[in-house]
């Protein structure tokens, strides 16, 4: 998201409270003055020997100007301190919890450029908290989710391993299950703490020279196993080519973007990564085919825990996408993802 400017001046936020109180002087004023001419004219106020000295009508006039503005000033700030009151009131909402709150003033005063800046920044501000809370539950149920399965299944075949006649075929296959679910376990406590730890990083380090085809072989490597057991085909088109990025990081991109293509594959079908050499930079693309990703989906891939699958019927836990974006971010690049007639790419960019 785009930042906004810090403005350290809002010339017209201080030409209104400087008009307010410049109003209230100059009625008090004009109303001091009346009230003075008044007693004069009706000889009420003398000037003389035997009348007022320059200091008792400077009292008096003191105390004339107080509580003239004492008046003018509680009949005009309950209709002044509306405004403030609404935006008070709009705060202590959000505070408690209640992100529908919103700003909406009328009249001459929200024709004020700086209240117009103030409401739509409250606004905005109330509707990302909103999503938020929504996302943030979505991710309590489907995390969950996904941590119960794994857990109740290490459970279950535990107890069916403590069977003194259990066959040694069976032991091998319970074996296998719990080492699945375990590993299945650990790989979501990882991306969760990828994410945090990539979320807290705003500047990209530990930047080497690398042989960026290498990588990628290798990470269809390490998921031999899931693509091997669906028998699914790695496509790998391109070259050799040499980069300069993080490692580490760039190396969760393609697994995350291989594992998710594997996993919405269909059995006996194939995985592309092509890799194209452009004048600026790099464009790294993972394709599969199966089901498309609705447009709606689409549009929400990349937030942290969002996933199109509502079902549970996929593994996952919505975060190895928000987890690419940030990384191909950090590089300076963009990721973008195209899904229509059976076929889903996702396009790395990455700049030289």
């Amino acid at each position: 998201m785009k930042k906004k400017p810090v403005r350290k001046y809002r010339i017209s936020l201080a030409l209104m409270f400087s008009g307010i109180v410049l109003a209230v002087l100059l009625i008090t004023t004009v109303l001091v003055g009346v009230v003075i001419f008044v007693l004069i004219s009706r000889g009420t106020l003398q000037f003389g020997e035997n009348a007022l000295d320059f200091g008792s009508f400077l009292l008096i006039m003191t105390l004339l100007s107080l509580g003239i503005g004492i008046v003018i000033y509680g009949s005009t700030s309950r209709f002044s301190l509306i405004p403030i009151n609404n935006i008070l009131n709009a705060i202590n909402k959000v505070a408690a919890g209640d992100y529908s709150a919103r700003l909406n003033f009328k009249g001459p005063f929200a024709k004020i450029p700086t209240i117009n800046e103030l409401t739509n920044s409250f606004n905005t501000m109330a509707s990302e908290l909103e999503i938020n809370r929504v996302v943030h539950t979505d991710f309590i149920n489907n995390f969950s989710h996904e941590f119960k399965t794994p857990i109740v299944s290490v459970a279950g075949f535990a107890r069916l391993l403590q069977q003194k006649d259990l066959p040694e075929e069976k032991r091998r296959e319970y074996l296998q299950v719990i080492e699945e679910e375990s590993t299945r376990l650990a790989q979501m406590a990882t991306n969760v703490l990828n994410l945090t730890k990539i979320e807290n990083q705003s500047k990209l380090t530990d930047i080497s020279e690398y042989n960026l085809s290498e990588q990628i072989r290798n990470c269809f490597l390490m998921l031999e196993v899931k693509w091997s057991k669906k028998n699914i085909e790695p496509i790998l088109l391109f070259d050799e080519y040499n980069i300069k990025a993080n490692e580490e990081l760039l190396k969760q991109v393609w697994i995350n973007l291989i594992d998710n293509a594997i996993k919405f594959s269909p059995d006996d079908s194939k995985v592309e990564a092509i890799i194209d050499k452009q004048y600026s930079g790099y464009a790294v693309t993972i394709i599969n085919k199966g089901e498309d990703i609705p447009e709606e989906s689409i549009k929400r891939i990349y937030d942290r825990f969002y996933q199109a699958d509502t079902s549970h019927s996929t593994e996952g836990n919505g975060v190895g996408l928000t987890i690419v974006k940030k990384i191909v971010l950090l590089h300076g690049g963009e990721v973008s993802v195209k899904s229509g007639d059976g076929t889903t790419s996702f396009t790395v960019y990455l700049p030289q």
